[in-house]
């Protein structure tokens, strides 16, 4: 027996031929936050240097213990199994060789299974591609929130969650069950996962990353998952499926059947349908004949809750229309890429050219609810592919098919096309012309590969070039497919092959890649050894351009001249003209004074007027622009490591009033170390002057902050054309936005702009009504532009598009507040801007109380509200019903929040500030 103490966890990695990562995963684990802990290493039999490895690791940690099969087994049950039999701790872990743990994984599910008494914790998987470094969650619906699920019926979408290694069991819930994996059969964790959350009386689910799953980009050794041109993988994971159903007939858990369907045919069945445009016809048929019986048993709710784009494309697999399914699959990542052709037919409108010939395919290939006719310019259906490429001497020739079945591109308005081929700065792009066309267009352009930019650091254009199309103000960014066929393109250029291809995965987009050649790419290529040093060197690169070796010459140019006429603006960390600062430029403009205005750009040139100077956020021109500006104004912060020389003067617009905790009270800041106490402290002392739209932001933000400069006490420039909405420019400004945005004639505009959920950013969480819901109940006399925080990700339903619009192309908010009706929020401060136009205001309010228990709010918003709090969608289409009774019943409500939030707000607010901040022009 050993004579150490019994570990809190034991956490079981098993490892085949893999010698050179086996440290790397290992590592993970012993550096834990938590340190009562044993690795377990379960060696099937590797015929490499693997089992060395593994000696010199436990002779290195009295934590690592090593075992080894005296045969391989051929998969990972059997030696995950010997692990479990090893294992000392109450709890155990999975962890593969070539993955890692985060730091704090195995502590945050210990104590959160002996908080809640869980038979298993599962938390989120960060997947982490080598190849280029980005990283992407596994799920992430799923992961959310913190919560507790008292068995899989209260919450059975996580048959989806079917990894065994981002979770923490009980080990006493796996022996009382006799819970193991399936040995001689691939996807095993498929099976065990569904067992273990069928079995689980109690499950927990943790929102933050507790699995780091690296996929390597080895074309050599490719693992088990990543062979999906063997069609072995389907029937793999076909009799994996069967002997889910059959536990679960079993074990009388015959019910959860439909749930588990559903979860095949969301994860298996789709990853192999979103191929077949890169399959051959001996592989499809293959495919067809093994998925059919499948398809054929599967619960009619599980085929029923799949988007209708996959249920299109199983019909045209099943019916043998091989060409057209494979058509189909490119659209199944990108619901806006639009079916080449469509019928439209006695009133309805079904995919593809052909009449359907059957009751069945009439039903499967239906898409009128899409609506086609009504879709928006902005974000209807397109498709765009390279029908050919052809060399001319250093110049590549493209023919581009465009499909345009919704009719977005017709009519007399100007269409502006490009393909844009930079990722970032200046657009590189070719401009093109379509022919006259119906449901498709061809365009003809030439590229020249020399323009391409290129660095020491590599390629540094778009991996993937784009197609963006802009019209009335508007613009559209979609992928440019390819065929899977197209030949390869190769030129050298600046001591790197550049190569142009159909990249074989997702939609099968047009690939511009690269390597090195030369001395630097022999090197590369002879001398893994080099790896370290490359990336020593790309860290090194990264710290000599980075902020903080600007930050110090932006110091040292303070030594020259103020210009004395030089203003920098910048607005919504440089995402665009807005806010604020634009109606104090606009002031400025008005006045004609001696200034000059610089306004900052993060990624986007787009929507800032014509002739004003701009300069890329952190660039060098940046930096020598701020260092010697006389003002500053902007509404969040510039860049802290640009110290502002004496001479400068700072103006603050800040970006509303706060109703959430900001500053000193937010328990992150208030219980930070110095350090970063500190640095927040010297932002705020840059500020020379602070615009107070109100008593009560005095009494909120600068207190929270601890500001003691000026304050401006005027009201916010950017509400000015919100109190004077009535005055004829500003009707026309609400009329041209709403043309822009398509409303159809007599339709009301309900705009819904929802604020970040913190810890959840770019998740979605924040869109909390049911679009689809609402769209059923009010989408006739109503359309909803939804306009999420910029922090926020959203795409608009393909078949909710008829009656939804995505506000985000609309950089200054005030847009669509003038083109509005009405207002739908939750905590944002974009409800004190609203109430200037006096229109309803509602509130979705579902999560305040988990919202106001983790951030934090000044105020109860039950108290201020100045209109009905909703926590459900039917509640919301009850009152759209009827505004009249809601204006009525909470119009004292409404008075006291514009007397109490908007006392200084009287159209004048940017002239007040120009008097203030600016005296009239330079001093």
């Amino acid at each position: 027996m050993s004579s150490r103490p019994r570990p809190d966890v034991s956490v079981i990695v098993i490892v085949y031929n893999d010698a050179e990562r086996l440290p790397r995963a290992v590592r993970s684990v012993l550096a834990q936050s938590l340190r009562n802990l044993e690795v377990v290493v379960v060696d099937d039999c590797s015929t490499d240097d693997t089992f060395t490895t593994l000696r010199i690791l436990t002779e290195s940690d009295p934590r690592v213990r090593g075992l080894r099969l005296p045969a391989n087994s051929g998969g990972c049950g059997t030696p995950r199994n010997a692990g479990i039999e090893a294992a000392r701790a109450p709890y155990l872990m999975f962890l593969d060789s070539d993955d890692q743990l985060p730091y704090h994984a195995c502590k945050s599910l210990l104590l959160t299974a002996e908080r809640t008494g869980a038979d298993l914790v599962a938390g989120a998987v960060t997947r982490l591609f080598e190849r280029t470094g980005g990283t992407a969650l596994w799920y992430p619906e799923l992961f959310a929130e913190s919560r507790v699920v008292e068995g899989i019926r209260q919450a059975p979408e996580y048959f989806l969650d079917h990894l065994s290694t981002n979770k923490l069991y009980r080990a006493g819930f796996l022996a009382r069950h006799g819970l193991r994996f399936a040995e001689r059969v691939h996807y095993e964790d498929q099976l065990f996962s569904a067992q273990a959350y069928t079995l689980a009386r109690r499950f927990a689910v943790v929102p933050w990353p507790v699995y780091t799953w690296r996929l390597a980009d080895d074309p050599d050794t490719p693992s088990i998952t990543s062979r999906r041109d063997d069609i072995r993988n389907v029937t793999d994971r076909i009799a994996v499926s069967r002997l889910t159903d059959a536990f679960l007939e079993e074990s009388g858990n015959a019910d959860l059947r439909p749930a588990k369907d559903t979860a095949f045919l969301r994860h298996d069945l789709r990853l192999h349908l979103g191929d077949l445009p890169f399959r051959d016809r001996r592989w499809t048929e293959e495919f067809a004949a093994a998925v059919a019986p499948c398809l054929a048993e599967a619960a009619p709710e599980a085929l029923a809750a799949i988007p209708h784009e996959q249920r299109i494309c199983q019909y045209l697999l099943s019916a043998g229309r091989y060409e057209e399914a494979a058509e189909c699959a490119r659209t199944l990542d990108r619901p806006r890429i639009a079916p080449r052709r469509v019928l439209r037919q006695a009133g309805r409108t079904y995919w593809g050219a052909t009449a359907p010939e059957s009751a069945r395919a009439a039903d499967e290939l239906d898409i009128t609810g899409w609506r086609l006719d009504e879709q928006p310019f902005a974000t209807g259906p397109l498709r765009h592919e390279v029908a050919s490429l052809t060399p001319e001497g250093p110049l590549l020739r493209l023919t581009l098919h465009t499909y345009d079945p919704a009719g977005l591109l017709a009519g007399p308005a100007a269409l502006r096309a490009e393909l844009r081929i930079t990722a970032a700065g200046p657009p590189l792009a070719v401009r093109f012309c379509y022919a006259p066309g119906s449901e498709l267009r061809t365009a003809e352009l030439l590229l020249d590969p020399r323009r391409i930019p290129t660095g020491l650091k590599g390629f540094r254009g778009r991996r993937h070039p784009v197609i963006v199309l802009e019209r009335q103000g508007l613009s559209r960014t979609d992928p440019l497919l390819a065929p899977a066929e197209l030949p390869v393109f190769s030129a050298r250029l600046n001591g790197q092959l550049l190569r142009v291809r159909c990249e074989r995965t997702g939609a099968g987009r047009l690939e511009f890649d690269w390597e090195r050649t030369g001395v630097l790419g022999c090197a590369e290529a002879a001398a893994p050894s080099l790896e370290p040093v490359r990336h020593r060197f790309q860290r090194l690169t990264r710290r000599v351009t980075g902020l903080r070796a600007k930050g110090l010459v932006c110091h040292e140019l303070g030594r020259l001249p103020i210009d004395e006429h030089l203003v920098v603006f910048e607005a919504l960390e440089g995402r665009g003209y807005a806010d604020s600062p634009r109606y104090i430029h606009e002031e400025l403009l008005r006045r004609d004074l001696p200034l000059r205005a610089v306004w900052s750009y993060a990624d986007s040139r787009e929507g800032y007027p014509e002739g004003v100077p701009l300069v890329r956020r952190g660039s060098w021109e940046y930096v020598r622009t701020v260092a010697r500006a006389r003002y500053w104004v902007d509404t969040h912060g510039f860049p802290m490591p640009f110290p502002k020389r004496p001479g400068t003067r700072y103006l603050q617009t800040w970006h509303g009033q706060a109703f959430k905790h900001m500053g000193y009270d937010v328990p992150e800041l208030r219980l930070a170390g110095p350090g970063r106490r500190r640095r927040h402290q010297i932002m705020v002392d840059r500020w020379d002057a602070l615009i107070a739209p109100n008593p009560e932001f005095e009494r909120t933000f600068v207190r929270a902050n601890e500001y003691t400069g000026e304050l401006l006490r005027t009201g916010l420039p950017r509400n000015d054309v919100l109190v004077r909405w009535n005055e004829p420019e500003q009707r026309r400004r609400a009329a041209v936005t709403r043309e822009r945005l398509q409303i159809p004639q007599g339709r009301q505009v309900l705009l819904y702009a929802p604020t970040f959920r913190d810890g959840a950013r770019s998740s979605g969480e924040s869109i909390r009504v049911d679009l689809a819901e609402l769209v059923r109940g009010v989408g006739e006399e109503w359309t909803v532009v939804v306009r999420p925080h910029y922090y926020e990700r959203f795409t608009v339903p393909r078949e909710l598009g008829h009656a939804v619009r995505d506000g985000r192309e609309f950089t200054d908010l005030n847009d669509l507040l003038l083109a509005s009706d009405a207002l739908l929020t939750d905590y944002s401060s974009v409800m004190f801007d609203y109430a200037n136009l006096g229109r309803p205001i509602l509130l979705y309010a579902d999560d305040y109380q988990h919202y106001r228990s983790s951030r934090g709010t000044y105020y109860d918003l039950a108290e201020i509200a100045p209109g009905p709090l909703l926590a459900d969608t039917g509640h919301l289409v009850a009152v759209l019903g009827d505004l009249a009774a809601v204006r009525e019943e909470w119009a004292g409500a409404y008075e006291r929040f514009q007397a109490r939030f908007n006392p200084l707000e009287t159209g004048r607010s940017s002239k007040s500030v120009v008097d203030l901040f600016f005296e009239g022009g330079p001093r």
